[in-house]
């Protein structure tokens, strides 16, 4: 097996060179079973607050088109409560009112979480979901 691998790369006039050399990057679409899990995650990914969701974005907008859009629905839905979510849990170290902000910060995670796993069981089933409470940022 290595005999014909280094014949290959020989034959091509590349010695020493791997037979990957120069092939392009760019990333193969998703099947439309591989959109449809990556889009399910990106919503579940509400419960660890809006990095999951970011994560899924970024990388993979340009491979699929309901990951892109599910991914960037649940990044505008998660970001506000997680950032409300950090502020809370710094304001946790003031010493009288401390309990209060955790919690509201506690209260926050829950609701994140509920929302998010009924979202991501939705789009699981290969259907759109629109929170209805969301600010949309990122269009």
């Amino acid at each position: 097996m290595a005999e014909n691998t280094r014949d290959h790369r020989d034959s091509q006039g590349g010695a020493g060179r791997s037979e990957y050399h120069g092939v392009p990057a760019n990333a193969l679409p998703l099947t439309a079973g591989e959109d449809r899990q990556w889009a399910t995650l990106a919503h579940f990914g509400g419960i660890l607050g809006c990095v999951p969701a970011l994560l899924i974005f970024l990388i993979f907008r340009d491979r699929g088109p309901f990951t892109a859009q599910e991914s960037k629905e649940a990044l505008n839905f998660s970001l506000p409560p997680t950032i409300a979510a950090v502020v809370a849990n710094i304001l946790v170290f003031i010493p009288v009112i401390g309990n209060i902000f955790a919690v509201i910060a506690t209260l926050i995670w829950i609701a994140l979480t509920c929302f998010s796993v009924a979202a991501g069981i939705h789009v699981n089933k290969g259907q759109p979901h629109r929170y209805q409470y969301n600010l949309r940022w990122i269009k």
